[in-house]
């Protein structure tokens, strides 16, 4: 094992072991803020409701809107410029209250064209009361606990109860004749907390008790149903999830979905974890690039020229065609090898020369004498051809194959 990975196995021994004390020894508190995020598995998130919608819309589409519903609406019309057409139900639960009159208006205008809008909080943007005559009262629980019913007789038995409230919402002024009571709250007082509003060719649905949708009720016995009960009054079509409002970022207007690592940075020992990471890693490549040996650099041998250099001049002595030189030069060269490889006298090229150079080199006397032979005769000539030359040089090849 080298010493880099015993370092990186250190610390990564180093970091678990921080991570799972900090996990046991941390005091984790619950956290009841009501965030009605869809990705949010606290108490009073509604990460299970978001979930179950495509059960109870089955076989329709579940769209969520992280663009507030001026933007998102205007642009998926038929006078817009998004890539369809919104039409269904749009949901929104909770945080109703960074709606602005821009986004009021475009989801009055998208109930209005025969679609339909469900809204479930403890109180909604003044503009729409307005638009809608309602006024919203509320009254203080005695016991924090609220009962949640309907009026329809098939939907009685979906009746519910909700605790850690500490108020109840209602609405304490609305249009009797064209607006329909569709649940109570506290049914002894005959609070109206869940209207039907039809407003041009759609309808809208108020409630106003947004807690009965989060993960803690729908999780307990079976709250689920009276959501259940809520939920069969919209058509089965397809399903805008409001994911504006719960992200709103006053500064940067909409709202972008989060990165997946902020969950985990919420985590008390994985953030310390993370961090201790990062630092661990930071001091690893600060010590290690100080104790590492510089690269050594490398260093080209000289280039051997000798071939380039024979080519050379082999090129100039064929150019200017002096073919005694070349012929002098090769037999000169010829001779002082044999002289060198064999201790061979080369003064006279006789027989006895041939007969010794043969025995020594181990060559055919009749190839030994035909080069000798030869040399012999060139050296008597005054005047030399290029035929002479390539003879020679083939008898010298011979010899040496």
């Amino acid at each position: 094992m080298n010493k880099t990975l015993a370092i990186i196995l250190v610390i990564a021994a180093t970091i678990i072991t921080i991570a799972i004390t900090l996990d046991y020894s941390s005091h984790h508190t619950v956290d009841w803020t009501e965030s009605y995020n869809e990705k949010s598995n606290k108490p009073y998130g509604v990460s299970v409701f978001y979930k179950e919608l495509p059960k109870l819309f089955e076989g329709q589409l579940l769209k969520p809107v992280y663009y507030s519903p001026y933007n998102y609406f205007y642009a998926n019309s038929e006078d817009g410029y998004g890539d369809h057409v919104a039409e269904g139900n749009y949901i929104l639960v909770g945080n109703s209250d960074y709606l602005d009159v821009a986004d009021v208006e475009e989801l009055l205008i998208f109930a209005g064209r025969g679609n339909t809008l469900f809204m479930s909080d403890y109180s909604f943007p003044q503009s729409l009361m307005d638009t809608l005559n309602l006024t919203i009262g509320a009254i203080k629980n005695q016991d924090s606990i609220i009962e949640l019913s309907f009026v329809h007789p098939d939907l009685r038995s979906h009746f519910t109860e909700l605790d850690k409230s500490d108020s109840t919402s209602y609405f304490s002024r609305f249009e009797a004749e064209n607006h329909k009571t569709l649940g109570y709250a506290n049914s002894d007082l005959n609070l109206a907390n869940f209207l039907e509003i039809p407003f041009e060719d759609g309808k809208i649905y108020l409630h106003l008790e947004p807690k009965v949708f989060t993960n803690y009720n729908i999780l307990k016995g079976e709250r689920y149903r009276y959501v259940e009960g809520a939920l069969s009054y919209l058509p089965n079509e397809t399903i805008y999830f409001d994911s504006y409002t719960k992200f709103f970022d006053s500064y940067y207007g909409d709202a972008e979905e989060k990165s997946n690592l902020s969950w985990f940075l919420q985590q008390t020992s994985f953030k310390w974890a993370w961090y201790l990471a990062l630092l661990l890693t930071l001091l690893f490549m600060i010590f290690n690039a100080k104790r590492r040996q510089r690269i050594i650099p490398i260093i080209k041998p000289l280039e051997n020229t000798t071939v380039g250099f024979v080519k050379t001049i082999s090129n100039l002595y064929y150019e200017t065609q002096d073919h005694k030189n070349l012929i002098d030069k090769k037999i000169t060269y010829f001779l002082e090898k044999i002289r060198s490889d064999y201790n061979l006298d080369t003064t006279n090229l006789n027989e006895e020369f041939i007969i010794k150079l043969s025995q020594k080199s181990g060559k055919n006397k009749e190839t030994v004498k035909k080069t000798i032979n030869f040399i012999n005769w060139l050296r008597t000539k005054k005047e030399f051809f290029e035929d002479n030359l390539l003879k020679l040089n083939k008898h010298i090849e011979e010899f040496y194959s």
